[in-house]
């Protein structure tokens, strides 16, 4: 088979159909790209261009309330600041990792009463100059467009209310928690309707929305359709209208809703996180003939190669079967690993990849 773009790749990922090899992808912490910068990746050019990745581009509307940001401390080690979300969080500078969530706008139904009202959809929430600047350009590469979502569970719950806040909510009072579900969505309905009408048309939608952790859910299958599925469903609906894929990203060990999923209309899930349970090989023989997949190869393997080169001769040849995967690691590349690891890594997958 002649050498696929991208594009044409993850189409065939989508309808389980095999191509010329599967794509490859990753993310990358900002302190990995500074480790590489001085152990060869030259600087400015990015990972993907390097190590000749899949091409794949993304942008996102904001469907935040907009409310005040301001930096509270910075030092040379860190930054506390108020978000755009009422969020006052943490993040560190010279290592990657998830930022440190200390205090919320948004507490009770009434706090988000009144935040609600500064949900409203604008033409000044999206970043049109970067649609006009690589849109022709992505479609003459053949990369794949993501148009990401933030709606669900884990935007309610990291960036505006708070995890135990949330949980105790959607048992006690899970009305106000369903309304912040529907209210980002529909932001993002409205303001990406006002990108495609554009003329600026996506391949998927992409919901990061953390629903695990190691070995357990947040909430029960139960709570998940009574809940949060019907919002899934909604965007699963919006973008089939469009011939749109929908892809989910959700760290943890969320093996039960796998069905779930599927029957909200899910094309593809991603991470697979090996260290929290999730087995891609046995998820393949389970579900997937009917949801693509995307991950599922151990991040903490690459301090140990070996292990790693192991791990991905058993995934890949099983995933990559009859189409329907897509490679890279089950969360991200952090700073532990080296350049020629990451080198190593690419190679291998692209090989095991082939069809």
């Amino acid at each position: 088979m002649k050498e696929l773009t991208t594009h044409e790749r993850m189409l065939r990922m989508y309808e389980h159909k095999e191509a010329d090899r599967v794509p490859i992808t990753d993310g990358f912490w900002d302190s990995t790209i500074k480790r590489w910068n001085k152990e060869g990746l030259p600087e400015g050019v990015s990972p993907d261009k390097y190590f000749d990745l899949d091409k794949f581009a993304g942008f996102v509307a904001n469907n935040s309330p907009k409310l005040p940001e301001k930096v509270i401390e910075e030092t040379e080690e860190y930054r506390i600041f108020t978000s755009d979300w009422g969020v006052t969080m943490k993040t560190w500078k010279n290592h990657g990792g998830t930022p440190e969530y200390i205090d919320y706008t948004i507490k009770d139904p009434a706090t988000w009463k009144k935040v609600k009202e500064r949900m409203t959809p604008a033409k000044d929430r999206i970043n049109w100059a970067q649609l006009e600047k690589n849109y022709k350009q992505w479609r003459k590469d053949g990369t794949w467009i993501t148009a990401i979502f933030w709606f669900g569970f884990n935007v309610t719950s990291s960036f505006a209310v708070g995890t135990e806040r949330t949980l105790i909510a959607l048992i006690e009072e899970p009305e106000w928690i369903i309304d912040m579900y529907n209210t980002y969505l529909e932001m993002h309905f409205a303001l990406y309707q006002m990108v495609w009408d554009a003329g600026y048309h996506f391949d998927e939608i992409i919901c990061y929305d953390d629903l695990g952790y190691k070995n357990k859910q947040f909430f029960s299958v139960k709570m998940f359709r009574e809940t949060l599925k019907p919002s899934y469903r909604r965007a699963s609906d919006w973008a089939a209208e469009k011939g749109v894929k929908f892809r989910l990203h959700s760290c943890g060990n969320i093996l039960p809703f796998i069905p779930e999923f599927i029957d909200a209309g899910i094309g593809m899930l991603n991470p697979l996180e090996v260290k929290s349970g999730m087995d891609p090989v046995e998820i393949k023989k389970q579900f997937g003939a009917k949801i693509a997949l995307h991950g599922g190869l151990n991040a903490t393997l690459f301090t140990r190669p070996e292990q790693m080169w192991t791990e991905m001769k058993r995934v890949i040849p099983a995933c990559k079967k009859n189409g329907g995967y897509m490679i890279s690691s089950d969360h991200s590349v952090p700073e532990s690993t080296s350049f020629e690891q990451f080198r190593e890594f690419v190679r291998l997958g692209k090989e095991l990849g082939k069809y």
